[in-house]
């Protein structure tokens, strides 16, 4: 059985602003720096960034599945080894370089705390827009549980490098449908281009080819 998993602030950084940055169909946030510790990480990984994953409609958007389900949208928390690695760029050509954290998203209660990133993506709704903000912590977008699914794999972006350990949360956590919507109304296209709506943006859940899913919970 896995040691629990941790999440915290990065005692080791002071960095106390949120930027977000809206490119390749990615939503992108550099922010306070956290770590993740335990579960089946050999030591603290760092916060990189955060981006979301999401359908056109409710019944699409994840990258993973659960018993054959799809949840309409799925976040990924970005993390490094920067206790063995110098950047984040050599650890993402490691085998133990990065590890994700994936959280489901379901339509359901508004989630309070969703509203502060939600209620500000109307100054990011095109493609290179950017824009500050203060202090947020991406733990209060976990579920009460931390229990979860592990297994090696890939980034699910290009250069989709073998270089990550997935994390991927049993519980999900809820959002309304006009927190969802607001995502939606995201585009892929710069301003003075085509207005093409950010909907699908997420690779299809993919065979495992071999690889071993274990769990923190007894299945």
């Amino acid at each position: 059985m896995y040691l629990p998993l941790g999440y915290c602030p990065d005692p080791g950084t002071s960095t106390c602003r949120l930027l977000w940055t809206l490119s390749h169909g990615l939503l992108h946030a550099p922010l306070l720096p956290a770590v993740v510790t335990g579960g089946p990480l050999d030591g603290p990984y760092r916060l990189k960034q955060f981006h979301f994953h999401w359908g056109q409609m409710h019944n699409v958007g994840s990258e993973h599945m659960v018993d054959g389900k799809s949840f309409p949208c799925e976040l990924h928390l970005v993390h490094w080894n920067a206790k063995k690695y110098s950047t984040f760029g050599e650890a993402a050509s490691a085998p133990d370089g990065l590890a994700v954290v994936g959280v489901f998203l379901e339509i359901g209660a508004e989630h309070p705390y969703m509203n502060r990133l939600t209620d500000a993506l109307y100054m990011v709704r095109f493609k290179g827009t950017t824009a500050q903000f203060s202090c947020f912590q991406p733990n209060c977008l976990l579920p009460a549980s931390r229990h979860y699914w592990t297994y090696p794999g890939s980034l699910t972006t290009p250069p989709l490098s073998e270089s990550v350990t997935w994390i991927v949360l049993r519980e999900p956590i809820s959002i309304s449908e006009r927190q969802m919507e607001k995502f939606r109304g995201l585009h892929f296209t710069s301003v003075d281009d085509e207005r093409i709506h950010m909907v699908n943006n997420f690779r299809p859940p993919q065979p495992l080819m071999g690889r071993l899913v274990k769990a923190s919970f007894r299945a």
